[in-house]
């Protein structure tokens, strides 16, 4: 409960100091790519793409498959190839996300969290009510193929 309170304020302490920030999303498909891992968090409402910020020291490829490993149990068996990189300006002024593809992987266990309160693969063509705009678009670009957006 403790968590649900301090994150958002660390949050905006942080995004106060910070001139810029920068994170990452994957989109993890099955095989098949007709089913892509989604995540709900237990303090933001809406289904994502997982990832998080990059930290200091940290490349963005290695950040985005430390935060699928931490939020989703998911170990990617392939480099994950770079998709885009996005501003985020609507919800976060100053924010940058890279935007990252795996197709291959292996599932590790899964426990819910105070952060990460569930982690599912869902239909690409039935994604759940309360999937992100931003990450509808990123799914949809990569399955299209489609030349991405340069706004999240």
């Amino acid at each position: 409960m403790l968590f649900r309170v301090v994150k958002p304020v660390l949050r905006v302490a942080y995004r106060q100091t910070r001139g810029m920030t920068l994170g990452t999303r994957i989109v993890v498909l099955k095989a098949n790519a007709t089913e892509v891992l989604l995540v709900r968090h237990g303090y933001a409402p809406g289904w994502l793409l997982p990832g998080g910020g990059v930290e200091r020291g940290e490349a963005l490829a290695d950040a985005a498959l430390r935060e699928l490993r931490e939020e989703a149990g998911i170990v990617a068996e392939e480099a994950p190839v770079l998709h885009g990189v996005f501003l985020n300006d609507a919800q976060f002024r100053g924010d940058h996300v890279a935007c990252f593809v795996v197709r291959r992987f292996r599932e590790d266990d899964f426990t819910p969290s105070a952060e990460i309160a569930e982690a599912r693969f869902f239909a690409t063509a039935a994604l759940p009510e309360g999937t992100t705009p931003g990450t509808r678009r990123r799914i949809t670009e990569v399955l299209s193929g489609a030349t991405p957006s340069r706004i999240w």
